[in-house]
C-alpha cells in the first residue's frame, strides 16, 4: 500500500472512531450556538462568516484533490461528485449569505458563532472532502460495478428529496428568525415541522443516507452515521429547547425531534 493508500485507510478509520464520541458529548453538552448559544467558549465571529469558512473545505479541498484522482475524467464520478458540491456549494455560499440577510447586526452580536466550534468543523471538513473526493475520483471501482446506476438514480432520488426538505426548512427558520421574537427564534410550523422540531437536520440525514446508497462504500456510511451522531443529539435538545422556551405554544401532536414518528 502506497503512502495515500495508508492515509485514505487512517483518515477512514478516524471518520468512524469520532462518531461514537461526538454522539455520546452532544447527548450531555450542545455546542453553544445558535439556541445553545452561550459565553465562555472564547472569540466569536459573525454566523455567517463562520458558516463560510468551517464549510469551506467542502469546496476548495474537494476541487484541489480530485483532478488527481485516476479516474477524476470517468463520467460516474464527474456525476457523483457533481452531487456532492451540488450540496456544500449552497451550504459554504448561498446558506451564509441567507444567513447574514436574516440576522441584524445586534441579533450577530449577540449569538456570535465561538471560533472554537468553528474550527472544529473546520477539521471535520478537511477530513471529510479528502475521503470524499478521493473515494469518488480514485478508489471507487466504477469497471465492475453493475448496478451502479440502479443505485445511483435510487440514491439521486433520496438526496434531491433531501436536499429539498433541508434547504425549504432553512428558509422557513430564517424567515421566523427575521421576524424577531423570543430571542430571535418562533416555533417552526407547516411542512415537516409538522411531524418534526427539526425538519432541516431531518433532510440533511436523508441527503447522506442518499449519497451512502449512491457511492455504495464505506466512506459514503461512514459519513452518514457522522452526520447522525452529530444532529441526532441536536435536534433532541433543539426539541427540549422548544418546549421549555415556549410552554404555551400549541405543538403539533405527535411531533418528534427529527426522525418523523421515531425520534
Amino acid at each position: 500500500m502506497d503512502w495515500d493508500g495508508k492515509l485514505f485507510h487512517k483518515a477512514l478509520i478516524a471518520l468512524y472512531l469520532i462518531a461514537p464520541p461526538t454522539f455520546i458529548s452532544l447527548r450531555f453538552l450542545q455546542a453553544p450556538y445558535g439556541k445553545h448559544h452561550r459565553p465562555g467558549w472564547g472569540p466569536t465571529m459573525p454566523p455567517s462568516l463562520a458558516w463560510f469558512l468551517m464549510e469551506s473545505p467542502t469546496v476548495w479541498l474537494t476541487l484541489l484533490i480530485y483532478p488527481f484522482g485516476d479516474r477524476f475524467s470517468n463520467p460516474r464520478s464527474i456525476i457523483l461528485i457533481s452531487v456532492y458540491l451540488l450540496h456544500y456549494i449552497h451550504r459554504t455560499l448561498i446558506y451564509p449569505i441567507r444567513l447574514r440577510n436574516s440576522t441584524t447586526a445586534a441579533a450577530a452580536k449577540r449569538t456570535g458563532f465561538p471560533a472554537s466550534v468553528a474550527l472544529m468543523a473546520f477539521g471535520f471538513n478537511l477530513l471529510n472532502a479528502y475521503l470524499q473526493a478521493r473515494w469518488v475520483s480514485h478508489y471507487a471501482n466504477y469497471e465492475e460495478d453493475g448496478w451502479f446506476w440502479w443505485r445511483f438514480w435510487l440514491g439521486l432520488a433520496i438526496f434531491l428529496g433531501g436536499m429539498l426538505v433541508n434547504v425549504r426548512s432553512d428558509l422557513a427558520l430564517l424567515g421566523l428568525k427575521s421576524q424577531g421574537g423570543g430571542g430571535g427564534y418562533k416555533v417552526p410550523r407547516g411542512g415537516w415541522f409538522e411531524l418534526v422540531s427539526c425538519a432541516n437536520y431531518f433532510g440533511e440525514v436523508v441527503e447522506w443516507f442518499g449519497w451512502a446508497v449512491m457511492t455504495w462504500s464505506w466512506v459514503g456510511l461512514g459519513f452518514l452515521l457522522y452526520t447522525c451522531a452529530n444532529l441526532l443529539p441536536r435536534a433532541r435538545a433543539n426539541h427540549n429547547w422548544y418546549l421549555q422556551k415556549f410552554p404555551g405554544e400549541d405543538f403539533p401532536m405527535g411531533r418528534k425531534a427529527v426522525i418523523p414518528f421515531l425520534y
